[in-house]
């Protein structure tokens, strides 16, 4: 871990100390992130309500600059744009999402888009309060059928999903309002971990 990768990982238990007892599953989810990235592959994310606003977020860090300004090569033209950390983020596709939701049913709204973007060594990280979401636990179902990885951010106990994903992350607390505030520091730590460890030359 890089030096600057390693004071944002100390910083959020320093910023929050109830996270402390978490400490090896956000290590875990940070070493998945790394390996996808390193071998080129992405990460998809998906959740329900606040969590699925949590997903658009998420994608947003990773796809352009957070902390640093990722200057894309002198080659790569419009001049301006940054270098992305790949990631798709599955609530945002509204016609795709209704139409699966209608033909096939909501509870697959996520895992059919697994079934159509995912490739082997891809990262799913799912998000849900409860880890009990249908949907959600049948992304996490499709993603290890597709040779995927999966990161789950949860409320305790963890539901479902905790017994299916390879790093679980579960947050503190049963309160739905109160796993929302951690997850926001969970993720942006694991987001700019990921962008030093990439592009801080």
């Amino acid at each position: 871990m890089k030096e600057r990768t390693k004071k944002i990982f100390d910083g959020l238990f320093d910023g929050c100390p109830a996270l402390l007892n978490i400490k090896p599953g956000i290590k875990s989810a940070y070493g998945i992130i790394t390996e996808c990235y390193a071998n080129q592959k992405k990460t998809l994310i998906c959740g329900n309500g606040g969590s699925a606003s949590d997903s658009e977020h998420i994608v947003g860090e990773f796809m352009k600059g957070f902390w640093l300004k990722r200057p894309a090569p002198p080659e790569m033209r419009p001049a301006g744009l940054q270098r992305a950390l790949r990631s798709v983020s599955l609530v945002s596709q509204t016609s795709l999402i209704t139409a699966i939701a209608n033909d096939i049913g909501a509870e697959y709204i996520f895992a059919q888009q697994i079934y159509g973007y995912m490739d082997a060594g891809d990262v799913l990280i799912a998000l849900s309060t409860s880890g009990n979401a249908a949907n959600v636990i049948n992304a996490a179902i499709a993603a290890r059928s597709m040779a995927g990885k999966i990161i789950s951010i949860t409320g305790e106990p963890g539901g479902e999903l905790k017994n299916i994903c390879d790093a679980a992350i579960i947050l503190p607390s049963r309160e739905t309002y109160k796993i929302q505030e951690y997850t926001l520091p969970v993720y942006h730590a694991l987001c700019a971990m990921a962008e030093s460890e990439f592009f801080d030359i």
